[in-house]
């Protein structure tokens, strides 16, 4: 009966009112963002503190072009490409469209029905318009980039007033190592809702396109291994293969002590790599990745305190390339070679003075957490659960490797099991059970309990000299 369908039909346009008039008051300058949901009020913060983007734009801004692209760049766009083009037909009968946009929110393809693309080139949704968030605030395709998740922008929650009849969805492809986004896969209909399967298609989608780049990753992997290898039987200084974040694929017995990771364990899979202890290391890595990235054929030396010394060590860097592309590096402690540079002033622990974790508290307010009031993260599916001086919070974004990344140049925090990232500076004590395993107690007021697998205990007990 037709009345069946009016209590939601009621429920749904009132959520839509409530959700325009907190965008009406935060554009105001207001902060009452009731009714709504969590990852559009971070976005709106950005939109509006960060980027300060004039809400009542009419279209997006064109967007530089950047003609240099990866191979990594080229496959997820050739398979992005395919996946919208198979969804076209399908697209065209809810008057929908799909775009694909690089890792800087520029549009580069789009799919679809003709009339829906015609009013929305109107307002820059078309190729060679920009729609990150520091672009246009707000919007499926730019807030993706920000998240590692599939986004859902409904008519209002967009940022420009202009895009309020547009409901839209999006996912970002990211590298495996690293995680930064390559590229944005979208749906977006005029006037109405996304087809109900629209989410599910974005993430079979991305997910088809990440598992060619896993394929390319452990290629990499194997490649870096072998590398290892030939350098070993050439050389008596301690040696370690790296990809370009500064993720460990192996390294020898000298060198995994300095770093404080396991020796000669092979970590092919980008997911499983090992993080050093040791940040100035990863910044040395990531400077070398930025260099041989625009010269091939560069090598470098550097230097760095670890705890064995009171003197600084060396460390020489060659890159390593695949297929002309670059994968990772080759670094010996005691070797010079190359450019010599400086750690950066801003590397180290240092850094970790400065720096905030963004959380959420009762669904429509942010928390900005002091590292130091962290005491652990710990993760539950996708989602990752901060236990601070101010109670349990979730952490604004999900997924657990991003959160030890985006850490690990503070020094203060290590992976001691897959569920948890511990800060060592809020370890209390100690607990060695009847069959060796170890659990570490915290200085918070639960005395929160966390366990430690097997596999890193000799990191915790290098971290913790003990």
């Amino acid at each position: 009966m037709p009345g069946e369908h009016q209590p939601q039909q009621i429920s749904t346009q009132s959520n839509r009112t409530a959700v325009f008039h907190a965008w009406e008051r935060f554009v105001g300058g207001g902060d009452d963002v009731q009714r709504v949901r969590p990852e559009v009020a971070i976005s709106w913060q950005r939109s509006r503190d960060v980027y300060r983007i004039d809400p009542f734009l009419t279209e997006a801004p064109n967007a530089v072009s950047d003609a240099t692209h990866s191979l990594d760049q080229d496959t997820v766009f050739a398979e992005l490409g395919f996946c919208a083009a198979a969804m076209a037909h399908e697209l065209a009968k809810v008057g929908g469209v799909a775009t694909i946009a690089d890792a800087n929110g520029r549009i580069v393809a789009a799919w679809g029905d003709r009339n829906t693309r015609t009013i929305a080139s109107e307002g820059g949704l078309a190729p060679f318009f920009s729609w990150s968030e520091s672009s246009v605030g707000t919007n499926s395709m730019g807030t993706a980039l920000e998240t590692r998740r599939a986004v859902m922008i409904r008519q209002s929650e967009h940022w420009l007033q202009a895009f309020h009849e547009w409901s839209c969805g999006a996912i970002a492809v990211r590298e495996l190592v690293g995680g930064e986004p390559i590229a944005v896969l979208n749906i977006s209909c005029w006037g109405g809702e996304l087809p109900g399967s629209a989410r599910k298609w974005l993430e079979t989608s991305a997910a088809r396109t990440q598992n060619v780049l896993r394929g390319r990753a452990h290629d990499s992997g194997n490649e870096l291994l072998a590398v290892f290898a030939q350098a070993r039987g050439r050389t008596t200084d301690p040696l370690v293969a790296v990809d370009t974040e500064g993720g460990v694929v192996i390294a020898d017995d000298r060198a995994s002590m300095i770093l404080g990771i396991p020796g000669n364990a092979p970590a092919v899979d980008p997911v499983l790599r090992w993080t050093p202890q040791l940040p100035p290391f990863i910044h040395a890595a990531r400077y070398a990745t930025k260099r041989a990235a625009v010269d091939s054929g560069w090598t470098g030396s550097t230097q760095i305190f670890t705890r064995f010394t009171d003197e600084p060590t060396s460390i020489g860097i060659r890159p390593v390339f695949l297929h002309k592309n670059l994968i990772g590096h080759l670094m010996s402690f005691g070797a010079v070679a190359g450019e010599h540079f400086p750690q950066a002033e801003t590397g180290g622990v240092l850094l970790g003075g400065s720096r905030r974790v963004v959380a959420l508290r009762e669904e429509n307010r942010m928390v900005l957490l002091a590292t130091s009031e962290v005491a652990v993260a710990e993760a539950e599916g996708n989602e990752v659960w901060l236990l601070t001086d101010e109670g349990r919070l979730r952490a604004a974004l999900s997924g657990l490797d991003k959160l030890e990344t985006d850490l690990s140049d503070t020094g203060s925090f290590l992976r001691v099991h897959r569920q948890y990232l511990v800060n060592l500076s809020r370890i209390r004590e100690v607990e060695r059970r009847e069959k060796g395993e170890w659990v570490l107690i915290m200085d918070n007021a639960e005395r929160t309990m966390v366990p430690v697998s097997r596999r890193n205990t000799r990191v915790v007990r290098r971290a913790l000299n003990i």
